[in-house]
């Protein structure tokens, strides 16, 4: 007989009243002496996961019921905390945000001996009128962290060395003799030797010197270490890759469909360097569109479990910074044998899609193909074609905008005549894919992104929106619908399959966001069944569209997508919110992203065999799972590295602009003070509310506002303010500014 976790704990939840010893439990599950060795052993993971409690009289019982939560310490820079309970852990959660009001409130005084990522037992509390739920560490069932980067700083005969997250709000002791002979300034790695106490600090030894942060190469490196992320590839991966064929030749092409008489393109950013996905579209004898997405085959190289395809799945994702690429994959693949270089043979994985006159899927398919594109088109290239309009017949004259500093002149409709009617006609197709899928009600935020522009020396020289013109669109809408069709296959086949899921928001999310928008005078149509957790996307894009154009277009749509829970991978299929999908997956970057490869694996399947045998079904069911946690998971790990950076080059771009004067938006309101952000360069900053000395302001958490006492001057989200650069801070990664009116 076999007891699992899951029985224990449905036992234990549903037929036991009280705590039992281990002599109860082996008696209630009838366990015979040969098996109770295995069965003290899950009993004891049970207790060092949390699941379930050890107490006084060698007693075991479960967290909830005794008033106890297992879950994770969220620490924050202020030296307080919150405990979040794994039962209820939300990946959408931003830093100190409340989850549903499940969360417990840990206080500085009962943080003094956990850190930022700890997994604790904690006691709930009872709220104090008006006050959050707070908690009171129990135990640390496991340390979240071994090691830390952080800046060391000598005193004396010893040194500290300060976290980079700010989240660890202790600084670690070094003694003088485990500095390892690190300087002032230095970043260094640190391993962590005693944890912290209630009076004294965590205690560490530094195990490598990393460099001074003001160099480029450094900061990244800070940043990969911090969040894992590895920076080389194993020499046993890179064998592999170098192993890989570096032209395609004539036995790969057997069996596949010969694509490459086609007008197929890429279409991508002057600074990409791997291409995974081409287009074409034809316009059929019935009037219809066939549009071909192309996407390179990934799979064919990266082979089921071996080295290359161990180190992705590890990864997870390609990391982007300013200036540079962490890849998934190593160059070999990703920009070579992968990439969908024009006027060479690559291999491809193809979805087929007929479209009659309203955007409507008449008909799909998938091959294994071979391609040659025809160009490499850039998204600027494109743009200023289809800007220029189909009948225009005088020479486009464009700067390319390579960030080479030197522009060249070209006639583009010219260059690329035997395109032109492709491009046409691909912008009418993104046009009539767009309006169905609005009509859906899919929700468009078009947030404005910024574009750090580096010097040569990797120093930030300016911030600009990114652009994002007619081509960006086609390329977008073209990936959305394949990767619809793809999963739309998978679900009508009813086989397992990795989709990307978007849940709906939380009830309570949606009124406090019709809440917050009333006070701008706009209102968000709240259906009356949302109290069983119904609401159409469409009822956001409707606001979004009312506030298209006016000054607090951007705080608006920043706060809706905050109010909103983040996508992730999922074996199940609950649909695209965000989408109004009801299927869909990523299938179109294997290059950058391992779901991709995986949908590939299966798509393949599919199309090579009419019948899959139930052995294999079975054991995709088993693994997609934890393909799905691990990918989503590193996902997040990415997004952080990459916000990690962008945040520093803005805080570096802002170091030599002390005193100067900026117009900005109240784009967060807190009791310690104001978040403004600058309407010119996407930088944002506090204005403290120590520095406002003309009053004593207190916080109105109804409509998001400081007031001030004596004079009534309110403060409110969304206010248009002027503000001077007081003090930047490189170590904190903060910007203090000045309320000038």
């Amino acid at each position: 007989m076999k007891i699992t976790n899951q029985e224990i704990l449905k036992f234990m939840r549903e037929s036991v009243y009280r705590p039992l010893t281990m002599k109860e439990l082996i008696k209630s599950f009838n366990i015979p002496s040969e098996e109770r060795s295995s069965f003290r052993r899950l009993i004891r993971g049970l207790t060092g996961d949390g699941e379930i409690i050890k107490i006084k009289g060698n007693r075991f019982g479960l967290p909830e019921k005794m008033n106890l939560v297992t879950g994770v310490v969220q620490g924050h820079p202020d030296g307080y905390g919150f405990v979040i309970p794994e039962a209820c852990s939300d990946p959408d959660r931003s830093e100190g945000e409340s989850n549903r009001g499940e969360d417990l409130f840990i206080n500085p005084r009962n943080m003094r001996e956990v850190m930022h990522g700890d997994k604790v037992i904690c006691r709930a509390e009872p709220a104090q009128k008006g006050g959050k739920r707070e908690g009171r560490i129990v135990r640390i069932l496991e340390r979240g962290h071994k090691t830390l980067v952080g800046i060391y700083e000598p005193s004396g005969h010893f040194g500290f060395v300060i976290p980079d997250d700010r989240r660890i709000s202790h600084d670690i002791y070094i003694p003088l003799k485990y500095s390892g002979k690190a300087k002032m300034g230095h970043a260094v790695i640190t391993e962590i030797t005693a944890y912290p106490m209630k009076n004294r600090n965590p205690e560490g030894r530094i195990i490598e010197i990393i460099g001074y942060p003001d160099n480029p190469d450094v900061e990244i490196d800070i940043v990969l270490r911090k969040y894992d992320i590895p920076s080389k590839f194993p020499i046993d991966v890179l064998k592999e890759a170098d192993a890989v064929q570096k032209e395609v030749t004539d036995d790969e092409i057997i069996g596949r469909l010969d694509l490459r008489d086609k007008n197929i393109v890429t279409i991508d950013g002057e600074k990409a360097k791997d291409f995974d996905d081409a287009v074409n579209v034809e316009r059929l004898n019935n009037g219809n569109y066939m549009l071909g997405v192309h996407i390179a085959d990934v799979s064919h190289y990266v082979k089921e479990e071996n080295n290359l395809d161990n180190e992705a799945v590890k990864r997870g994702t390609s990391v982007y910074f300013p200036d540079r690429v962490i890849p998934m994959l190593p160059f070999q693949l990703s920009n070579e044998i992968c990439s969908l270089k024009p006027n060479v043979d690559r291999l491809t994985l193809s979805a087929f899609m007929e479209f009659d006159m309203q955007g409507e899927l008449i008909n799909y398919s998938f091959a294994e193909t071979v391609i040659n594109s025809k160009e490499r088109m850039t998204y600027t290239d494109v743009a200023a074609i289809l800007e220029e309009g189909q009948g225009a017949s005088l020479p486009l004259q464009v700067v390319s905008r390579g960030g080479k500093g030197q522009g060249e002149n070209k006639d583009l409709k010219e260059r690329y005549s035997y395109l032109l009617n492709d491009f046409y006609l691909m912008r009418e197709l993104c046009e009539v894919l767009r309006e169905r899928r609005v009509k859906k009600g899919s929700i468009d935020f078009d947030l404005p992104e910024p574009d750090i522009i580096l010097d040569l020396m990797g120093k930030p020289e300016n911030i600009i929106k990114a652009e994002r013109n007619i081509a960006h669109k086609i390329i977008e809408e073209f990936m959305l619908v394949a990767n619809e069709t793809v999963a739309t296959h998978f679900t009508k086949l009813e086989i397992p399959a990795l989709y990307r899921v978007h849940d709906e928001p939380d009830p309570a999310k949606i009124i406090e966001l019709s809440e917050f928008v009333s006070n701008f005078g706009y209102h968000l149509k709240i259906d009356s069944r949302l109290r069983g957790n119904k609401f159409h996307p469409k009822r956001f894009q409707e606001l979004l569209n009312s506030i298209r154009g006016k000054p607090e277009e951007l705080l608006i749509s920043t706060i809706t997508l905050r109010h909103m829970k983040q996508a992730r991978y999922s074996p199940e299929n609950i649909g695209h919110f965000g989408l109004a999908f009801e299927n869909y997956t990523h299938f179109t970057s294997p290059i950058r992203r391992y779901p991709d490869l995986i949908v590939h694996r299966l798509l393949k399947e599919i199309i090579k065999k009419k019948h899959i045998p139930k052995k294999r079904l079975d054991l995709w069911k088993e693994k997609l799972p934890e393909i799905a946690r691990h990918s989503s998971e590193r996902e997040r790990t990415a997004d952080a590295a990459e916000n990690d950076i962008v945040e520093l080059k803005r805080v570096q771009f802002m170091v030599d602009k002390i005193g100067e004067e900026y117009e900005g938006i109240i784009s967060g309101v807190t009791s310690f003070g104001l978040f403004v952000e600058l309407e010119e360069i996407f930088v944002e900053g506090l204005i403290h509310v120590s520095g406002m000395a003309d009053d004593y302001y207190a916080l109105n958490e109804r409509d998001h506002s400081l007031t001030g006492r004596r004079t009534k001057k309110r403060f409110k989200m969304g206010d248009r303010v002027k503000v001077k650069i007081e003090n930047v801070s490189l170590a904190k990664k903060q910007i203090d500014f000045k309320l000038i009116k």
